[in-house]
């Protein structure tokens, strides 16, 4: 079966989704939350509810390569402190699914994504991160293991109705006081392993089969570029700017899930 045709597309519309796929390889290796843009062509080109399955592969293309770029940079006690909360979320959000229509699913996602903004920017004024400690607060106060819990359900939550997960957990390692490396590291682990084990319950969802997959063969040789583009882009980048792009690709991403 010619893959262009297997959900009725167009020449552009596989060349939107070819782009969208550039910028996930982009966004797991340089700025994390800008796949947000990509969730949203994809959803504009496929059926709403079966765009997140054909992308969940394309974002674990993805995540392969980020882990192999930056594995040396985990942080895995905040790592082993996030997965019971996001298995909660997980569960939380595929209950969603079952009764939620897409524009709740939309709505929900994007006003998380925007609290979750501003809660950073409120924390962001009141320290001042340079003078903070090396470790992660995320495992070395209560506060920081509460809201590891708190982030980490809505990182399940969002990240399996509708792979929108990225923006919400990078508000969490901002917070959290992850520097650049740090930063990418630990997502590009927590994020391969939540999207592999999201792929039973999103099969058993019917949002992955033969054909999504086929699609999905095609468009992941455009994540490649797109990832080797961010390694190059990240070491031009400074601190400041890093986590400014974040938190922009986050509110980008949360408007325009509640705008659509």
């Amino acid at each position: 079966m010619n893959t262009m045709t297997l959900w009725h597309i167009s020449g552009w519309e596989f060349a939107a989704l070819a782009f969208a796929a550039l910028l996930v390889g982009f966004s797991k290796t340089a700025v994390s939350g800008a796949n947000t843009v990509s969730l949203a062509i994809f959803a504009a080109v496929l059926p709403a509810r079966a765009s997140t399955g054909v992308l969940l592969p394309v974002l674990i293309a993805g995540d392969v390569l980020a882990v192999l770029t930056y594995r040396r940079h985990a942080h895995w006690p905040t790592l082993w402190r996030l997965f019971p909360a996001v298995a909660a979320g997980v569960v939380v959000g595929t209950l969603f699914l079952m009764w939620a229509d897409d524009g709740i699913v939309r709505t929900s996602i994007g006003a998380i994504l925007l609290l979750m903004a501003g809660v950073t920017l409120w924390r962001r004024r009141r320290a001042d991160r340079e003078d903070a400690a090396g470790e992660p607060d995320g495992v070395t106060s209560r506060s920081g293991r509460m809201k590891a819990r708190s982030y980490g359900v809505l990182g399940g939550f969002t990240t399996m109705v509708a792979n929108a997960g990225g923006p919400v957990m990078s508000m969490y390692l901002l917070s959290a006081g992850f520097r650049k490396l740090g930063f990418l590291g630990t997502s590009a682990f927590f994020f391969l392993i939540v999207n592999v084990s999201k792929v039973p319950f999103s099969a058993g969802l019917g949002l992955i089969d033969g054909r999504s997959l086929l699609l999905d063969a095609a468009l992941a040789v455009f994540v490649v570029p797109g990832a080797l583009f961010g390694r190059w882009a990240v070491k031009r980048i400074n601190q400041r700017l890093f986590e400014q792009l974040v938190i922009a690709a986050t509110i980008v991403g949360g408007v325009q899930l509640l705008l659509r």
